[in-house]
Order: C-alpha cells, then sequence, then structure tokens
C-alpha cells in the first residue's frame, strides 16, 4: 500500500478547491500519506531542489508522487515536469497531471516529456472530478512507486 512506502503526494494546484477536493477524495479512499499543497509551479521547483522558501531543503531525495495542473502561475505545468524530468536528481519521480485540458497536443507533450499518467479533470461536474479522484485515490494504494535517492 502506498502509505505503507511513506511517499509524500505533492499537490501543485492553484485552484484553493480543487486542491482541498482533491485531498478529500483521497482521504474518502483511505489514503493516508502526507499531502503538501503547493500553488504555482515555481513552488514545486523551489520545494523539490531546496531553492527560494525552501533553501537548503531539498525534497528531491524523499519518497514523491506529484499531482501537476498543467495551467499555473509563474512556471506552468509543462516547465515543472520538464525540469524534473531533465534533473537526475528527480527524473525518478511519478508524475500524474491532473488537469482540465483534454487537448490531444497537451496529453502528448506531457507523455513526451516523461509524466507517468494524464488525469483530466471534468470541469463542470463536480461528482464526476470527485470520482476521478476516488479511483486515483485506489489506484495510489495500490501502485508502487521509487523510493527516494
Amino acid at each position: 500500500m502506498l502509505s505503507e512506502q511513506m511517499v509524500t503526494i505533492l499537490v501543485v494546484e492553484d485552484d484553493p478547491g480543487h486542491a482541498r477536493l482533491i485531498e478529500r477524495n483521497l482521504r474518502y479512499s483511505n489514503i493516508a500519506n502526507e499531502i503538501i499543497k503547493l500553488t504555482n509551479g515555481q513552488q514545486a521547483v523551489d520545494y523539490l531542489f531546496g531553492e527560494g522558501e525552501y533553501e537548503g531543503e531539498p525534497h528531491y531525495a524523499t519518497s514523491l508522487l506529484v499531482l501537476l495542473d498543467l495551467n499555473l502561475p509563474v512556471l506552468d505545468g509543462f516547465q515543472v515536469l520538464k525540469r524534473m524530468k531533465s534533473d537526475d536528481r528527480t527524473k525518478h519521480i511519478p508524475v500524474i497531471m491532473v488537469t482540465s485540458s483534454d487537448d490531444t497536443q497537451d496529453v502528448s507533450k506531457c507523455y513526451e516529456l516523461g509524466c507517468s499518467v494524464f488525469l483530466t479533470k471534468p470541469l463542470l461536474d463536480y461528482e464526476q472530478f470527485s470520482d476521478a479522484i476516488r479511483k486515483l485515490g485506489l489506484f495510489l494504494s495500490v501502485v508502487k512507486v521509487p523510493q527516494g535517492r
């Protein structure tokens, strides 16, 4: 189970309502892991590499799973994903794109950059979005992720 691996889930989502909904539905799926919520791409990069407000505290060596929105302020999801997958210290970290985009070019680009899974948020249907996140929680409860390096 994911919680047995002590994997921290990093949720990078600029919409606070979506971030709360993601966390609530992961918890509903019995995910007990620590969940860190960040609101823009620069915060995610700083958190991972110990820069900016996280100076001296890099988290790339911890066991992480990243849920990453595509449309973020400062650095967008493409930029964060590219930075993570081009660095030997973070390229092993699984990244699940959780975004409202279902554009085939966005999907292709994310997989080319190295994302593990691309999940589209149903925009106007709260129940559908909640259900998708609960299913993601069930998936996360059985998936194995690489340990931090």
